[in-house]
């Protein structure tokens, strides 16, 4: 992956932790009610309202938004970041997908491709930079006189 690129996927992970961060502990009854829209109660689906248990997870988020903005500052800790958002996503994740039952197919769809999406966006941090860019053609045993 290229320093470009690694910058994108951070910013797209701040993105995740900050919006789902805040609204989790700034107004955890309505997270738990909306999540992810007034349309779609993923949250609400899945056991009774616990205050406490929300912000925690609003915590969670703003912890891993707070070392996405390090990784951003200082693309050295790039990788650390990608390792520590698969420690969180992968069980996220795995959770969700033994649970699918609790949604219709809209949202047991949509909730796999939301998850995933952030697997694979942290597993993408853990490539080295420039891994896969800039990586010279083979050189042919003859070279062509010009």
């Amino acid at each position: 992956m290229s320093v470009r690129g690694q910058r994108i996927v951070l910013g797209v992970l701040l993105v995740v932790a900050a919006v789902a961060g805040l609204w989790a502990l700034l107004a955890p009854r309505s997270f738990y009610d909306d999540f992810p829209t007034s349309a779609m109660h993923w949250v609400a689906t899945d056991g009774p309202y616990n205050r406490h248990l929300v912000s925690d997870v609003g915590s969670f988020y703003l912890a891993l938004g707070v070392l996405t903005v390090a990784a951003l500052a200082r693309p050295a800790l790039a990788r650390l970041a990608g390792v520590v958002w698969l420690a969180f996503s992968v069980p996220h994740w795995l959770y969700h997908s033994a649970h699918l039952g609790l949604y219709g197919t809209r949202d047991q769809v949509l909730n796999e491709v939301a998850l995933v999406g952030v697997v694979i966006l942290a597993a993408l941090l853990c490539v080295p930079v420039n891994r896969w860019v800039g990586v010279p053609a083979p050189v042919d045993a003859v070279q062509v006189r010009r």
